[in-house]
């Protein structure tokens, strides 16, 4: 298992950002190494991100850091293989700002996920998150 490089290639695509001020909530901080930024989602459910590889992986664990308060609850993460797409892990986080790890049992190749945070913590549905991680195996 390897970090898989989310700089390198990747597609990144976030459901909203807040008052879109891409400058300083925008996707490209979730995966920036810089603690002191964010990916900041508007309001509404559901919030998602969604990232497409340059190639196949096998997606063994995905680590995220939210800020408290602004956590995703009722979460899952979708794989999409050959315009195929599968339910690959339901997951809860802890409301807390800790690095959290989510392991993914199945060994299925994908091209793509989809991680869908269905509803927050907060009450309007905003989700903060410092940090996306992402371990597995490059198929392709």
């Amino acid at each position: 298992m390897q970090v898989l490089d989310l700089k390198e290639g990747i597609s990144l695509r976030v459901s909203s950002v807040l008052n879109r001020d891409v400058k300083q909530f925008g996707k490209k901080h979730l995966i920036d190494d810089d603690d002191e930024t964010c990916w900041n989602s508007d309001q509404g459910t559901p919030q998602w991100i969604q990232v497409d590889f340059p190639g196949l992986v096998s997606l063994q664990e995905v680590h995220l850091q939210f800020q408290g308060g602004f956590v995703g609850k009722d979460c899952y993460i979708e794989g999409t293989l050959n315009g195929i797409t599968s339910r690959l892990l339901e997951f809860y986080p802890e409301d807390i700002n800790s690095n959290q790890v989510f392991q993914i049992s199945c060994s299925d190749r994908v091209s793509s996920i989809k991680i869908v945070f269905s509803s927050s913590t907060d009450f309007f549905g905003r989700i903060i998150l410092y940090k996306l991680n992402m371990f597995g195996t490059k198929i392709s």
